[in-house]
């Protein structure tokens, strides 16, 4: 297992440069952790060492990844969000612990919170809605991350057009949230949302509109028609 995870990190640091691990921190406004890998060469790393696991048992790669998380590296943690997606289809309802400790645990920055939230997290939601109770607990948690996982784990199913009541209660605990990133993250997901639903996302941000902070707003109507989006910007 320890072979595995030098190996990742040998090809990781032997792809590094100087110019992409600088650049990559203007994206963020906390500190982060980079080898400066490019983002396809991370997901080509990935997808070669899942060939070297892919066999192995759920909770064994589930180790891996823990490993991987716990390196605090971005790009390692790409690489566990990338092998949790990959075994998606044996995830059981026992899972979400992990996945919860994870989200509470490790993740620091909008990018590791919807690279494992969109696909992991999703999927297992939609394996599983019975835990769309759980992702409610987090848009109350104290950390900002785990308040915009709550959301961001709902993009695909919002786009799959499912989860609408749930997204709109999620919505609600979060409207008036004082931080940019949990409104991006839930203007994020009603704009998903909008894509099947648009008519009643519509409805929902001009009910709300007036306690709705303009981030959020401007997100959740991105993709409407020019007239909805006029009505919904008036003061």
């Amino acid at each position: 297992m320890n072979s595995i995870i030098a190996s990742i990190r040998r090809q990781l640091r032997k792809s590094a440069d100087l110019k992409t691990r600088l650049s990559a921190q203007r994206f963020f406004k906390e500190k982060v952790l980079h080898y400066g890998v490019k983002s396809a060469v991370v997901g080509k790393i990935a997808r070669e060492g899942f060939k070297e696991i892919k066999d192995k048992k759920k909770a064994e790669i589930f180790s891996l990844c823990e490993v991987l998380w716990h390196s605090g590296y971005m790009e390692e943690s790409f690489i566990a969000c990338d092998w949790s997606y990959r075994i998606h289809k044996a995830f059981e309802p026992a899972d979400f612990r992990v996945i919860e400790v994870w989200v509470n645990k490790y993740i620091g920055n909008w990018a590791s919170c919807d690279t494992f939230c969109n696909h992991t997290v999703g999927t297992f939601v939609e394996m599983y809605p019975e835990y769309l109770g759980g992702l409610k607990k987090w848009a109350r948690s104290k950390n900002r991350w785990v308040r915009r996982a709550s959301a961001v784990s709902l993009i695909i199913p919002a786009r799959h057009g499912k989860f609408l009541k749930d997204i709109f209660a999620i919505a609600d605990i979060l409207l008036t949230d004082p931080d940019d990133m949990v409104q991006k993250g839930y203007g994020w997901m009603l704009k998903a949302a909008s894509e099947a639903h648009q008519g009643e996302v519509f409805v929902f941000v001009m009910r709300h509109k007036a306690e709705m902070p303009r981030t959020a707003l401007r997100y959740a109507i991105e993709k409407m028609p020019k007239a909805l989006k006029a009505r919904a910007m008036e003061r």
